[in-house]
């Protein structure tokens, strides 16, 4: 069996290819032709879905479910930022939620902020403030302690004022409050 000699030599070198040499600050002189060319347009800024969070900055952990993802049967914990644009099955213990208008989560939440554009159902527990959008809709037994439903956002099922919760050292009980029978 005869095999190309062409397949074990090495290749020729090429020219390197033609690259721009900057000349000025937002110029470009080709090397070829010595043409000055402006730079092309900047893109216009990518329009997010979920908006920013309510606390300001975009520093800490944050979990974004994109669209057609689907994120089932897990806890999750030590999130500041939960960004909800596909489906997830879970518990979670975070500081903020947010829920994309095509997002929908099943499950149970404890947070300090709860956005909701598109679809929560199951238990919910907000420790500030919930926000229902005019997109949102939140089924289930709801805990707030402030509480805003924009025109158009549905809530439903078990909704109580007064999200007190034992976060991990404290007890539920309010002052003043006791769980046992009359003293008799």
């Amino acid at each position: 069996m005869a095999l190309s000699s062409h397949l074990f030599n090495k290749r020729k070198a090429e020219p390197p290819p033609d690259r721009p040499h900057v000349s000025a600050p937002g110029t470009r002189t080709s090397a070829a032709s010595g043409a000055t060319t402006a730079p092309p347009a900047a893109a216009p800024p990518a329009v997010n879905p979920v908006p920013a969070s309510p606390a300001g900055g975009q520093g800490g952990s944050r979990l974004t479910v994109g669209p057609n993802i689907k994120l089932k049967g897990v806890e999750i914990t030590d999130c500041d930022t939960l960004a909800v644009e596909g489906m997830v099955e879970a518990i979670m213990d975070s500081r903020v939620m947010q829920i994309a208008p095509g997002g929908a989560f099943n499950g149970s939440a404890e947070v300090d902020i709860a956005e909701i554009h598109g679809q929560f159902d199951g238990n919910l527990t907000v420790r500030q403030k919930l926000t229902v959008h005019a997109t949102g809709k939140v089924t289930g037994s709801v805990r707030y302690t402030k509480l805003v439903v924009e025109e158009g956002g549905q809530l439903n099922g078990d909704v109580q004022f007064g999200a007190t919760v034992a976060h991990k050292t404290g007890s539920p009980e309010k002052p003043g409050l006791s769980l046992g029978g009359a003293a008799g």
